[in-house]
C-alpha cells in the first residue's frame, strides 16, 4: 500500500504502470476532503490499495485521461475501470468490496441515509443517537466527517460550542480506527492551505 504522504505527481512527471491485480488505486491529494471520503471507506472496509497523490495546482496532462474534469478522488482498477465523484466510489465501494457494510442493505434505509447527507446541515441538531446513520459508524459519518475535521485548521471550533450533539458525535469520530489512521496534522492543513491561496504548486506537498 502507497503511504499517504507521498510526494504529488504534476505536470510533466509519467503516468503511472497499470493497477496490480489484487489492489485497487485511488489518485488523492493530501488535504482534499473529498478524496479524504473515499480514504476513509478504503481504511474502514480494509481494502488494499495504492495511493497516488496528484498536484491540483499543477496537474499532470495524463490524468485528464482518468477524470476529464481534473478532479480528485478517482479510483482505478485492475481492469482499467475509472469511477470518480467522492460520493460515487465511496458506494462502489461498500457495494463490490466484501466485510464490514457502511452502507444499510435495506433500500429504504440506505434512501434514508442518502437523504440525511444531503440534508444535513438542517438535521445537526435532530440527531437521536452517536451517529448520523445510527448507533455505530457508517457511510454518511464518513462523508460528513472531512469538512468538520477542519474546524480546527480554519479556527471555527467555536461554531459547535452550542451543538453537544455535535461535539459528542465529533469526539466519537476521532476514537474510529480508520479516522484515526487517516489524521492530518492541524498546522499542515494550515500550511497548505496558505500555499494554495497562494496558488502555489507546492501547496499540496506541504510538510514532506
Amino acid at each position: 500500500m502507497s503511504e499517504k504522504s507521498a510526494r504529488s505527481l504534476a505536470k510533466g512527471s509519467a503516468p503511472p504502470s497499470a493497477v496490480p491485480e489484487g489492489l485497487i488505486r485511488v489518485y488523492s491529494m493530501r488535504f482534499c476532503p473529498f478524496a479524504k471520503r473515499t480514504l476513509l471507506v478504503l481504511k474502514a472496509k480494509g481494502i488494499k490499495h495504492e495511493v497516488i497523490n496528484i498536484n491540483l495546482k499543477d496537474k499532470p496532462e495524463w490524468f485528464f485521461t482518468k477524470n476529464p474534469s481534473g478532479l480528485v478522488p478517482v479510483l482505478e482498477n485492475s481492469q482499467g475501470q475509472l469511477i470518480y465523484e467522492s460520493a460515487i466510489t465511496c458506494e462502489y465501494l461498500d457495494e463490490v468490496y466484501p466485510g464490514k457494510k457502511l452502507l444499510p442493505s435495506d433500500p429504504y434505509e440506505k434512501a434514508c441515509q442518502k437523504m440525511v447527507f444531503e440534508l444535513f446541515s438542517k438535521v445537526l441538531t435532530n440527531k437521536k443517537t452517536t451517529y448520523f446513520g445510527g448507533s455505530s459508524v457508517s457511510m454518511i459519518d464518513y462523508l460528513i466527517w472531512p469538512w468538520f475535521e477542519r474546524l480546527e485548521a480554519l479556527e471555527l471550533t467555536g461554531c459547535t460550542d452550542h451543538t453537544p450533539k455535535i461535539q459528542l458525535w465529533m469526539a466519537a469520530m476521532r476514537e474510529d480506527p480508520a479516522v484515526s489512521a487517516l489524521h492530518i496534522d492541524v498546522n499542515n492543513v494550515r500550511g497548505f492551505l496558505e500555499l494554495y491561496m497562494q496558488n502555489s504548486t507546492e501547496a499540496c506537498d506541504y510538510g514532506l
